[in-house]
Formats: C-alpha cells, structure tokens, sequence
C-alpha cells in the first residue's frame, strides 16, 4: 500500500511538536481527583471480577455458572493487563505518590516480569517505535511485519507463527527480551541470556502454579473445571490482547523507518513518526477500557505517560491538527483493521515479488 507524501517544512514540524507538548502540559496540569478515582475504580471492579469468577469456577459443575466464571475471571484479566498493569507501568499514575501504582515497582498478572517488560515495552519500543533494526515490537523476533524486513524462507511460516504468538501471546511477550532475532543470527547465545530465562521461569512458575495447580486442587473434585476455566480465561486474555496491539501497529496505512532516516531527529520529528507508525481503533466506552484505551494507540504512542482515560478527550484536538498539516490519522474499526493485519502477516510471508520466479513470469507477459 503506497503511503501519502508528506509535505511538511522543518519549520512546521517543529511548529507540531510545540503545539502537542502544549496540549500534554495541558492536560498534565488538570491531573486530579476525578483520575485517581477512576483508576481506583477499575482496579477495584478488576478485583471484584476475579473473585467472582474464581468462585463461580468452584460451581462450574452448573454449566452456567462455568461460562460465567470463566467470562469474569477473562475479563478481569484483560482489565490487569490493558487499563491498569500497561498504563501504571508507563508511570500514568506516579503523580498521585500511591506506591502500589509506582510504575517502576507494579507487578501486573502475566508471565512477562515486569522490570524486563518496562525495558522493552517503555524504552526500546517508546523510544524507536517502528525503527526497523531498533523496535523489537515489529514481529516480536518471530515474525516478518516490515517490508523493510529483509525476507528469509523461514518467513513463510508466517501465519504459523503469527497464529501462535495470538494464542500464546503472554508467553510471546516474556520471551520478547530474549532477542531471538539476535540468537538465531548468531549474535548472541541463549547462555547470554540466562539471567533473562531465569527471571522468566520464576514469573511464569507462579502463574502457572496460581492458574493450574493451586485453585484446581481447591475445587478438589471439580478441579478440571477450574483448570480449564483459567486457561480459557488466560486464553481469550491472550487473543484480545494480541488483536487490540497489532490493530494499534500493523494494518495497512502504518509506516515503518530506517535507522538512517531517523538520525538527528527532533522533537517534533519524533512525534510525527508516532503519528505515522500507529493506528487507532473506533467503539463504545466499555471498548476502549478494556483495550487500556489502546484504541487510542496514536495518542497512546504520543503521550505514553498521560492516564489513559484522557485519550478519548484529546483525540478530536489531535486528529483536527492532523488534518491541518496533511498527516494521515488511521482509525477504523477493529475489525477492518485486523483484516488488514491478517493480509499484510500473509502477503509479508511470501519473498518481495522481484524475487518471485511466477510473478517475473507474469510481468514479462503483462508487457508481451
């Protein structure tokens, strides 16, 4: 998909980074009791959800009671990872001085250790975000999301992968600090990074002591049932989980940058590259919170320090400014933006078509 020329001066990016920090110091400014208690509402609600499922898990004998337990003990899950563990980890709450919402001590309910997640996520994919060679978010080591991705034969598993790393997304992101990508070049050992491994194993042992062996044993009897409502929670987790960020990264309109190309860059440079390389999503208020208002992922991507809840507020203002300069704003429904990651994942797993014996064949009888 051939991307929109942008036509701005250095002067007028310059002019856009001065009138987004305006906007963030803005809001920064207004932070006050109506965030704080919001927040404090959905942990609150997110606990209460995981109670309750956990018990009606106890009742999963009674279909209903299953399916119910299941649903809340998924939601809550969703709501750990998206609204609170995502957002107080980027420090979205620090200005209110509650340690148990300190971004650089919280804890969050997933097999990636938070302090490698806080490297990773907050510094390496904040900071370079779509910088191929720099963002390991593009493909997750594993897949081939980039046309600026150089194709090797081991791309054509593609939609294997990609399928995989959906449904066993949480254990995809804790093995996002392994860098895989530099393991198999040869660049690294996996002994390199045994301390990584190390702090991975001890994460996901709890979690999976927690899921699949404390609380079946609890329902004594009804043990399976427990077991298999906390993998479907833990599953239908990761599969929303993986579609609400790749929907915020991946579909088609999105744009990738080399290493050269964002040399020396500014601070308004900086933010366009934000703009450009994300995507948002369309919905309801109950859709935005349990994708962490991730569906907001451009001003998400600018503003990755501001509480979340205000995304939705400031969106109009950023996509009016948008507009103005001739910057692209990508938002559609989610999924019209999943089918296009879906075809870019299937079309990225095939070699570039200069390198495609069938599609020479069919250019040269195009011309005859």
């Amino acid at each position: 998909m051939s991307q929109p020329a942008i036509t701005l001066t250095p002067d007028q990016v310059e002019a856009l980074g001065r009138e987004l920090d305006a906007i963030k110091q803005r809001v920064m400014a207004d932070l006050g009791e109506r965030d704080a208690a919001y927040i404090r509402r959905v942990i609150k609600t997110q606990r209460v959800l995981e109670i309750a499922g956990r018990v009606l898990l106890f009742a999963g004998i009674v279909p209903p009671a299953w399916l119910a337990g299941t649903a809340m003990l998924a939601v809550s899950k969703i709501l750990d990872n998206m609204e609170i563990g995502h957002n107080v980890m980027h420090g979205q709450y620090d200005w209110m001085r509650d340690p148990s919402l300190c971004g650089r001590s919280f804890e969050w309910d997933t097999a990636c250790p938070a302090d490698q997640w806080r490297h990773s996520h907050n510094y390496l994919h904040h900071t370079h975000t779509n910088i191929v060679g720099m963002d390991r978010d593009i493909g997750y080591g594993i897949l081939r999301m980039s046309e600026r991705q150089r194709w090797h034969p081991y791309y054509l598993g593609n939609p294997i992968y990609a399928f995989l790393l959906m449904v066993l997304f949480q254990y995809g992101v804790a093995l996002h600090e392994l860098e895989t990508e530099r393991i198999r070049a040869g660049e690294i050992s996996l002994a390199d990074k045994r301390q990584t491994l190390e702090a991975i194993w001890r994460k996901t042992r709890r979690q999976l002591l927690r899921d699949y062996v404390a609380f079946p044993l609890l329902a004594g009897p009804f043990a399976p049932l427990v077991f298999a409502g906390n993998m479907s929670a833990n599953l239908i987790r990761n599969v929303w989980s993986y579609i609400i960020i790749f929907c915020g990264h991946f579909p088609d309109g999105t744009q990738e940058f080399t290493i050269e190309e964002t040399q020396d860059e500014s601070r308004g440079m900086w933010y366009l590259r934000q703009i450009l390389g994300s995507a948002n999503l369309t919905g309801g208020r109950l859709f935005h919170l349990f994708s962490g208002n991730l569906s907001h992922q451009i001003e998400h991507h600018l503003f990755p320090d501001m509480p979340a809840r205000r995304y939705a507020e400031i969106a109009p203002e950023i996509r009016q400014i948008c507009a103005r300069c001739g910057i692209p704003y990508n938002s559609g429904p989610v999924l019209r933006q999943f089918a296009t990651v879906v075809r870019k994942i299937v079309r990225l797993a095939l070699p570039p078509k200069s390198a495609r014996p069938w599609a020479v064949r069919h250019e040269q009888r195009t011309a005859a």
